[in-house]
């Protein structure tokens, strides 16, 4: 929440499909910060990868949400405003261009990562897979399971908050 010099503080949610990060978002939500997520956004603007629009297109629409998004996080911190960023943030590049815009914007940020077995993962992304929502918009094949496995840049010296998902 807002610190004793009044910067907003923004969330930023870090893990693999699967790990939690809607679910943590959403109950920040419910204590005040605005949740901004890049599935839902393309959902809202596109529709359902591979029905509404050809998958070879998904990285535009991505790309043109979180454009939108980076402006949207840009204005509400500079309104005072608590904000949760619901993605992934896989990559410690990101991570950093995102804190930037914080710090530039006048807030604060928190890099909260789920840690989460590959097992769960994988029982929770079969389960997701069933819904037709924004976040099982974009379908986690094993294939693509692999390659975020290989590609997830764990944070590491990044003032994280590691919050392990226990198995069931």
């Amino acid at each position: 929440m807002t610190d004793e010099e009044g910067r907003p503080e923004v969330v930023l949610m870090c893990g693999l499909a699967g790990s939690g990060k809607t679910t943590h978002a959403k109950e920040l939500e419910t204590r005040g910060y605005v949740r901004l997520s890049v599935d839902e956004e393309v959902w809202k603007r596109f529709g359902r990868f591979g029905v509404d629009y050809d998958s070879s297109i998904y990285e535009d629409h991505s790309a043109v949400a979180r454009r939108f998004l980076d402006e949207r996080l840009t204005q509400l911190v500079s309104e005072a405003r608590d904000v949760v960023v619901d993605s992934s943030l896989w990559q410690r590049e990101r991570r950093d261009e995102v804190k930037r815009l914080v710090e530039r914007a006048g807030g604060r940020s928190r890099l909260v990562y789920l840690k989460t077995s590959e097992k769960v993962l994988r029982e929770r992304l079969a389960k997701r897979a069933e819904r037709f929502d924004a976040n099982a918009a974009f379908p986690i094949t094993n294939e693509i399971f692999a390659r975020f496995l290989g590609a997830f840049e764990e944070p590491s010296g990044e003032g994280e908050e590691v919050l392990c998902v226990p198995e069931k």
